[in-house]
């Protein structure tokens, strides 16, 4: 295609008025929300003796748990398909054979670094099992990077924590879990 073609259509950009090449609009909207937040309601969380209330915990990507299954096993079954899917590489999973019927394998060691996370939920999508989930936990914090590393006992214990007020996914009603397609 040649510049000089019969074809193109050349379009000239629209000028600018005095509005458009000035700055006041653009001061007069800053201003405008400025003072919205100055004389709008305050309310200040005293964290952490107060906890910060999500509008919607259900959909919060916070530390991850490993569910355990009816039995009280952990309900992984070492598919690699959690570690495959991390964008971050940050989960790594030993396999061993299973010592249940039911299942070729277990994992023997897994685990997350959690400061290489970045929280996507790609991890939870790709569990076949719905074996692994983040939970609505945010504070998250450590005195050493290897604090930091969560085991298959951590993240079986977050479970415990957790179990009770936040049901695993298969065991929520689709209607009532907001965002879910």
């Amino acid at each position: 295609m040649r510049a000089d073609d019969n074809n193109i259509r050349w379009i000239e950009a629209p000028g600018l008025g005095l509005t458009g090449r000035s700055y006041l609009p653009l001061l007069v909207e800053g201003l405008t929300t400025t003072f919205k937040h100055l004389v709008g309601p305050k309310k200040t969380v005293q964290y952490p003796e107060e906890p910060h209330e999500m509008a919607h915990p259900e959909i919060y990507r916070g530390v991850h748990r490993l569910n355990r299954d009816e039995k009280g096993r952990v309900k992984c079954v070492a598919c690699f398909l959690c570690a495959t899917a991390c964008p971050a590489h940050c989960i790594d999973i030993v396999a061993a054979e299973s010592p249940w019927p039911d299942r070729e394998k277990y994992p023997r060691s897994f685990t997350i670094d959690e400061l290489r996370c970045i929280f996507c939920g790609m991890c939870e999508e790709a569990c076949p099992v719905d074996a692994i989930e983040l939970t609505s936990l945010y504070d998250l914090s450590g005195k050493s990077r290897e604090e930091m590393i969560f085991d298959k006992e951590k993240l079986l214990s977050i479970y415990d924590q957790t179990k009770d007020r936040e049901p695993m996914q298969t065991a929520r009603p689709h209607e009532e879990r907001p965002g879910a397609h």
